[in-house]
Parts: C-alpha cells; structure tokens; sequence
C-alpha cells in the first residue's frame, strides 16, 4: 500500500477574522481522509473547533508589539495520524497548569484547551527560542 503524507501548511496574521479560513480547512482536510474509517462529519466538527480554539488561544496571547505578528498553522496526514501544530510568539503558557472548566458556572472563555484536550488524543506545549509551539494529534485508526 502507498503512503501519502499532506501536509497544509498557513500562516496568518495574529487577527480574528481568519478563524473560519483555519476552522474550514480542518473541516476540509477531515471530509477527504483516505484511511479513516470514523465518523467523518464529527471528525470535522472537532477539527472546526480544535483549529479554531487553539488559534484563537495563539492570537489572544500573541506578543502585540509587533503589528507583523503571525501564527503558524500546520497540519500533516500521515497514514495513522493526523497531526497538528500551532506555532506563535506569545508569552506562552503551562499546559499542565490549565484548570478543568468550571461546568456549574461557565464562562465564556477558558473551555479551548478542555475542548482540544476532550477531542483530541494527545496535546502538548513546548516553547523554543522565541516560538511557542502546541502539538495536537488524533490518531486515524
């Protein structure tokens, strides 16, 4: 059998309205999956919302000195595994410090990285050099 690697690769400025570009190509990417065997209408709601979130989190702790400012999207189809990375200059922050959402007085805010983590099936932060980079994966089996 042939393996095929995709690999999406964007790049926007830290600003809102990209969003729906971000969310809309994960939702893409999850209808053409030649070796997923799943749901592939709730792969891409998840894929919608796991992009969306995770950006969303990169532009609003983005460092806004620098108008230039960018966040980095990345998103590789293994034969097993579709693999995501968001990169940003941001302060960063600690993953493993993140509260669990208060479910019986909800915010509108602070549920992203709770969502990425539910839908996803591993997530990881590291910083380097200047660049925060979160690993997302879910596997394709």
């Amino acid at each position: 059998m042939e393996t095929t690697e995709i690999q999406v690769d964007v790049i926007i400025p830290t600003q809102t309205k990209y969003l729906d570009l971000i969310g809309s190509i994960g939702e893409r990417i999850a209808r053409e999956l030649d070796n997923y065997s799943g749901d592939r209408e709730a792969l891409a709601y998840h894929l919608n919302l796991v992009l969306t979130e995770a950006t969303t989190n990169a532009i609003k702790h983005s460092s806004h000195k620098d108008m230039k400012d960018t966040v980095r999207i990345t998103l590789r189809i293994l034969e097993d595994e579709l693999n995501i990375k968001v990169y940003d200059h941001g302060q960063g922050f600690d993953l493993e410090s993140v509260p669990m959402p208060d479910f019986d007085n909800p915010k509108e805010d602070g549920m992203g990285i709770y969502f990425i983590r539910t839908l996803m099936d591993s997530v990881t932060y590291s910083k380097k050099d200047e660049t925060n980079v979160l690993e997302i994966k879910k596997y394709l089996k």
